[in-house]
């Protein structure tokens, strides 16, 4: 699939005899009283040739955002907001997609902080290689010495994988990207997210931009600031999801399943059977069968040697981080990989099977 260049088909209502790209930003937010403000002043000090709206698509929030979100479109007649009942990330996203009126659309979270050039090296991008989404980096950074544990755990492979958007990499093309920045064309080719997943909703729809002929691209030199969980219960709290709703990808679109989301579930397996074993040897050692005994004793091998590998593991990673840090990367680490595991395996089917060929009759995803 060949794409237009980008600023060569302008929206009806903004291109007029103006040549610049048309960009809208479309960010879901839900209980961003602190970090509302920030995200939207790094978006609307971007540096590039062209128009800019920034959509806030409101949650049913507790605390002051929405008081921030009016303040912030008293202060700049580019930020404008649309509801979003549910408070759900991909019902916000597509409630804002629904009014964007750009040729690109910029996804941001509430939580995320765009460099000045964020836009500009997307745009360029986009031109380049004819993609239909491109995305760069998740660089987690934290503050507290746990946050940045976090960040250590989160970008490197030993934490969530080789993912290109978590660990950084070479340019080129990817399944999925952080954030992304799309042509809107393809977001209505797809009919934008599918609002009934919670999480993986990003990599769900890029599947289907994907097998629609699309391309998604990773370039290393677009970095999103990411603040991490600030705690061990949010932490594995977010990575019990995430491990739900990934095995519910691999239900729905057969052939996605990659050794890096299988290793989490593996490892709370063999954990658990031998801390099982480990802790039967007691009743095997009654029946005084020697055998047995040494037998399930060498269950305890599977929880020493991974915790063993997690703590050498962290050592390495975090070596250049104060000991504040360096003593929490293991607690990071276990903890996303046993939320993760534990959410896949007990992850049971919540969504009718979708049609996977082209002439099956599919879901009306949100637009």
């Amino acid at each position: 699939m060949t794409n237009p260049p980008v600023g060569s088909t302008m929206a009806a209502d903004d291109a007029g005899d103006d040549p610049r790209v048309s960009v809208s930003v479309v960010m879901p937010v839900l209980n961003e009283e602190n970090y509302l403000s920030t995200a939207v002043g790094a978006i609307l000090k971007q540096d590039f040739d062209g128009s800019l709206e920034v959509i806030l698509a409101l949650g049913p929030s507790t605390d002051e955002t929405d008081r921030v979100a009016a303040q912030l479109c008293a202060s700049d007649s580019r930020v404008k907001t649309v509801p979003n009942p549910t408070g759900r990330t991909p019902a916000g996203l597509n409630a804002a997609l629904a009014q964007a009126n750009a040729e690109v659309v910029v996804r941001v979270d509430g939580h995320c902080e765009l460099p000045p050039d964020y836009i500009k090296v997307a745009l360029e991008t986009l031109e380049r290689t004819g993609a239909d989404n491109v995305g760069g980096v998740m660089a987690a950074i934290g503050e507290t010495p746990f946050e940045s544990a976090v960040a250590v755990a989160m970008t490197s492979p030993i934490g969530v994988g080789g993912a290109a958007f978590h660990i950084g990499g070479q340019e080129g093309e990817a399944h999925t990207v952080y954030l992304g920045v799309f042509r809107a064309s393809a977001l209505r080719r797809v009919n934008g997210y599918d609002e009934r997943f919670d999480r993986a909703q990003d990599w769900e729809m890029n599947h289907r931009i994907r097998a629609s002929g699309g391309l998604v691209w990773f370039n290393p030199a677009m970095h999103v600031s990411y603040r991490p969980r600030p705690t061990v219960k949010a932490l594995a709290r977010q990575y019990f999801q995430y491990g739900t709703w990934r095995r519910e990808i691999m239900r729905q679109h057969r052939g996605t399943a990659q050794f890096r989301y299988l290793a989490p579930p593996a490892a709370v397996i063999a954990v658990g059977v031998g801390i099982g074993a480990g802790l039967a040897s007691g009743l095997v050692e009654r029946s005084r069968s020697n055998s047995l005994t040494r037998l399930a004793r060498l269950g305890w091998l599977a929880p020493v040697a991974y915790l063993g590998a997690v703590a050498l593991g962290g050592v390495v990673v975090a070596r250049r981080e104060s000991p504040e840090v360096r003593l929490r990367v293991p607690v990071a680490l276990v903890t996303m990989h046993m939320a993760w595991g534990v959410g896949f395996l007990t992850s049971g089917p919540k969504l009718p099977q979708l049609a996977e060929t082209p002439d099956s009759p599919q879901p009306k995803y949100g637009l």
